[in-house]
């Protein structure tokens, strides 16, 4: 089992910049693949981003690359999603997730976070 805790969001306006973090705990953080997902109202969940084990390799979707950056620090057994250039698009429910590897399929994933809400104003 692993137990997935976030923290952050809230609502902020457009250009501005928010961190959501994800405390692990339960089986061995470090051996897992960690993914932020969103979902708007009336909206499918999406990938956001994702990052290996090692913080090696990380993978961000279309609609945030080169404004999010997704990080870990194995030795807090957590996980950060910074958020630059917010826009009202980016307005959704945040998740956080674990699995063994790489997907960007929600479906993959076997634990979630309580989700956040984020809110992003014109």
């Amino acid at each position: 089992q692993v137990q997935l805790v976030q923290s952050g969001g809230g609502l902020v306006q457009a250009g501005d910049s928010l961190r959501l973090s994800c405390a692990a705990s339960g089986r061995t953080f470090s051996t897992n693949f960690m993914g932020w997902f969103r979902q708007a109202p009336g909206k499918e969940r999406e990938f956001v981003a994702g990052i290996s084990r090692s913080a090696g390799t990380v993978y961000y979707g279309d609609s945030v690359k080169g404004r999010f950056t997704i990080s870990r620090d194995n030795t807090k057994n957590t996980v950060y999603l910074q958020m630059n250039s917010l826009k009202p698009e980016d307005t959704a429910v945040y998740y956080c997730a674990v699995r063994l590897a790489y997907s960007r399929n929600p479906k993959d994933y076997d634990y979630w976070g309580q989700g956040t809400q984020v809110t992003v104003s014109s």
